[in-house]
């Protein structure tokens, strides 16, 4: 389903792009929303589908074996919606606050039971007692709400007919709503721990379609998240899970349409 809805909206685009050029071509035709550009304030919606991963650094002792990875990532199709508010600054650059709501559901596999020949203990790690890994320890699905609240700096060109092409880049602030944080439960109890409050950075790049109603941006953008989401499990717990994680952090690949 959500494969379907992300191929839905760039078909969407690429249909609505070729409609556009078909009227780009006359030379003589009137630029439309002449006036739209030069407001200080505007404002409108968007909506994405996005694609979802993990950076994931190992740990070298527990997250590693005889130079194998011990956990995998895999990624998934979602989508969002959110508003936009644009402040312009000058014809060339706007400031741009997206506020959406994005949904995730990742899978962590841990293939860690080879951490066992650790029980003893060593100087820096305390000894543990091993158990059986079923699947149900072993796999992870990580369900995410996230409030993505990013403030982005937009360069764009010169109007060419009805469109204009633009980048963009700044900084996320995003809360997970689904984190865990502050469960007492862990790993142990199969309740995977993430940060709650997260910072990322953004690049994003488009085109700008003018119309008589409405402009409409097919844009691509990559979030990727800078601090470390992993959350350490319990000091009893064994080294399975977060142990075997030094980073986690979430990336993302969206393809967006706007509606101003």
């Amino acid at each position: 389903m959500n494969k379907f809805l992300l191929k839905a909206l760039v078909l969407t685009s690429v249909n609505i792009a070729v409609f556009a050029d078909a009227q780009f071509r006359t030379r003589n035709r009137m630029d439309r929303l002449e006036e739209f550009d030069q407001q200080k304030f505007s404002w409108g919606f968007f909506l994405n589908g996005n694609k979802m991963d993990y950076r994931i650094v190992l740990d070298p002792r527990y997250g590693m074996y005889d130079n194998h990875t011990l956990v995998k990532s895999k990624e998934s199709y979602s989508f969002g919606a959110g508003l936009i508010t644009k402040f312009r600054l000058n014809d060339y650059l706007d400031v741009r606050v997206e506020p959406g709501l994005q949904f995730a559901q990742r899978q962590l596999t841990f293939n860690t039971q080879t951490n066992d020949f650790y029980k003893d203990g060593n100087p820096q790690n305390a000894p543990f007692i091993p158990i059986a890994l079923q699947d149900k320890d072993k796999v992870r699905e990580i369900k995410s709400t996230l409030i993505d609240v990013p403030v982005l700096l937009e360069l764009h060109g010169e109007r060419w007919y009805n469109s204009r092409p633009y980048i963009a880049g700044g900084v996320n602030y995003i809360v997970n709503l689904q984190s865990n944080s502050s469960s007492p439960d862990d790993n142990l109890q199969q309740t995977f721990r993430s940060t709650t409050h997260n910072f990322a950075w953004s690049a994003e790049m488009g085109i700008q379609f003018y119309f008589n109603k409405f402009k409409l941006t097919p844009a691509v953008r990559g979030t990727f998240f800078m601090n470390n989401e992993m959350v350490a499990d319990n000091a009893t717990t064994p080294p399975y899970w977060s142990a075997a994680i030094s980073t986690l952090q979430t990336r993302a690949v969206m393809f967006v349409l706007k509606f101003e």
